[in-house]
């Protein structure tokens, strides 16, 4: 084994051993049996599971106890050469590094490059100590140095020194303990390898632990924000239809949201797209009967510079901004029946020209589309192409008027008046006599016509409180009762509710009981409980017997009994009583 100095004489003087070390050496009856042993109490060291830095300081506290060693250093090194861990025997943690810096770059830098043990019998007689002096051991003493490398593989992570004092009153062999430091840098070398696996392995799998939990943060936050923005209400309606969207939105299937006007179609509509996986791409709408056919086809399909008159660029068409998000087509029931050819061709195979272009284009969108009209109906009538209706009918979501979500009317007004308070920096309220003028109202507007009677009666309002007298129906100001089918006729009042006698607040309407007789009238006239005869008279048809009259309300209502009251304009417990008295048995599909 090379070594450096005299490292290869077979003995030196050295100063006597402490009592533990000759306590410890009379155990044995060679050196061999020495190491043998020290190498086996420092491997029980080594496999302790403790910080590295526990470990190294015990290693070195053992080593004292087989080598007559003065004071021992450890030093781990970065991959640039300078120190991480230093740990010694002798010193603190703060002087073993200092005194590890006072060391000679040379010989520490000779043991690093060559890989190789440094032995100096003197180091005052030897070069790699010139410029070095050794302070701590006093004047006159003879001082030796060992160093042998920390070996990762073939790669030098850290030295293993010690230094001794002697003054020639004793012997020891530095080839032997040479042979000795190197086999105990070998183990120190494994260790240090495997707490660095350790310790990766940790920071890994924390590492994953943290990714997982923000996974898990943000998969389940979608879940506790289960109401989409803009939708207001708690009615069993309602939710069903939040219910249904949050289902359906999950799929790229086209959805068709079918309601009257006013339902709060596009709301939806975004609902669907927001709740989607395509979320994070465009939301495009178009109100397809708010222009002419020529117009919607350049607006849907866009078109080429020069196509016609005033195509002064090429132009996107709402399907290319949509790709790879949602497109939301607002009254589709009103397209012409040549344009709606070219729909279903986009449809169908998710291709088109733009107008005037000869180049094919394909686009990844979703399609919802919304109509107020009754497409079963067109279609029979061959005002709408089947096939269409085939295609953009795959899911079918009907959204419930006012008058069906009567518990959401309040809501909706406060949520109305609070938007308006916000626009104008008023502080207006609803009092209690003008919630129950608004849950007593039919709304055929539907939401769109609550917040304009709630935005009409705070801009009209003189105080901060809106109560019953400051509604226009309470002064025959109200014109959309010439929305109630046949409820107005000639000369007739433009009035909802009548005006009471007297200006007290309005207290809620109670259920009247019916009798099942008088649900319906057996004459040509409308039923006794009728709150409008106009209304009840144009429900009830011409020349038909009440029989006649309630199975055809049925059969147009699908028979559900709730859409055929409406028709009739009776409560569904008053249609009810009248299936019963006629004995007219209700259809189930």
């Amino acid at each position: 084994m090379p070594m450096t100095g005299s490292a290869s004489h077979a003995s030196a003087t050295s100063s006597p051993p402490s009592g533990a070390d000759r306590s410890r050496a009379g155990e044995f009856s060679s050196r061999a049996e020495i190491a043998l042993h020290g190498v086996y109490e420092i491997s029980k060291i080594l496999a302790v599971p403790t910080r590295l830095e526990t470990t190294l300081s015990n290693v070195l506290a053992l080593l004292s106890s087989f080598l007559e060693m003065h004071h021992g250093i450890i030093a781990l090194l970065g991959d640039d050469g300078s120190p991480q861990v230093v740990v010694g025997l002798g010193w603190t943690e703060k002087n073993a590094k200092s005194h590890f810096d006072r060391l000679p770059e040379r010989a520490i830098g000779q043991i690093v490059t060559t890989q190789m043990p440094v032995v100096v019998e003197n180091v005052a007689d030897n070069p790699l100590f010139d410029d070095w002096s050794a302070v701590e051991w006093g004047a006159g003493s003879r001082v030796s140095f060992i160093g042998v490398p920390i070996k990762e593989r073939d790669r030098v992570i850290g030295t293993l020194t010690l230094d001794r004092t002697w003054e020639g009153k004793a012997t020891f062999r530095l080839d032997e303990d040479v042979r000795f430091l190197v086999m105990i840098a070998n183990l120190v070398g494994q260790t240090v390898r495997l707490h660095d696996l350790i310790g990766r392995d940790r920071e890994r799998l924390m590492s994953a632990q943290r990714r997982l939990e923000k996974e898990l943060i943000e998969t389940a936050r979608p879940e506790r924000e289960v109401r989409p923005q803009g939708i207001v209400g708690n009615s069993p309606a309602i939710r069903s239809v939040i219910d249904k969207i949050k289902i359906v939105a999950r799929s790229h299937s086209t959805v068709l949201l079918r309601g009257e006007s006013g339902t709060g179609k596009e709301l939806f509509a975004r609902a669907t797209h927001d709740l989607s996986p395509r979320s994070g791409g465009p939301f495009v709408k178009l109100n397809c009967a708010a222009l002419p056919e020529s117009m919607l086809e350049s607006e849907l399909f866009g078109h080429e510079k020069g196509a016609f008159t005033g195509a002064l660029a090429q132009r996107k068409g709402r399907f290319e901004l949509a790709h790879g998000g949602t497109l939301f087509l607002d009254e589709i029931g009103e397209i012409s029946a040549a344009f709606q050819a070219k729909l279903l061709r986009v449809l169908q195979e998710g291709e088109f020209e733009r107008v005037g272009g000869s180049r094919t284009l394909k686009v990844d969108v979703r399609l919802v589309a919304a109509t107020n009209k009754n497409l079963e109906e067109a279609v029979a009538r061959g005002q709408f192409r089947a096939d269409l209706y085939y295609r953009i009918n795959v899911v079918s979501i009907f959204l419930p008027a006012v008058r069906d979500r009567r518990e959401d009317i309040t809501l909706l007004a406060r949520e109305f008046l609070k938007r308006f308070n916000e626009e104008h920096g008023t502080r207006k309220s609803l009092t209690g006599s003008a919630y129950a003028v608004l849950e007593s109202c039919y709304f055929p507007g539907n939401v769109r016509e609550l917040e304009n009677c709630v935005r009409r009666t705070a801009t009209l309002s003189r105080d901060s409180g809106i109560i019953a007298d400051d509604f226009a129906c309470r002064h025959d100001e109200c014109l959309s009762s010439t929305l109630w089918k046949g409820a107005i006729g000639p000369g007739s009042a433009f009035k909802i509710m009548s005006r009471p006698s007297a200006p007290t607040p309005l207290p809620l309407r109670q259920p009247v009981p019916v009798e099942p007789a008088a649900a319906l009238g057996d004459g040509d006239g409308p039923p006794a409980t009728c709150p409008q005869a106009g209304t009840c008279a144009a429900a009830q048809g011409d020349g038909l017997s009440e029989r006649d009259r309630l199975i055809q309300a049925m059969e147009t209502a699908g028979w559900v009994q709730a859409k055929a009251a409406r028709l009739l304009n009776l409560t569904p417990r008053q249609v009810g009583y009248a299936l019963i008295k006629h004995n007219i048995p209700v259809k189930k599909f």
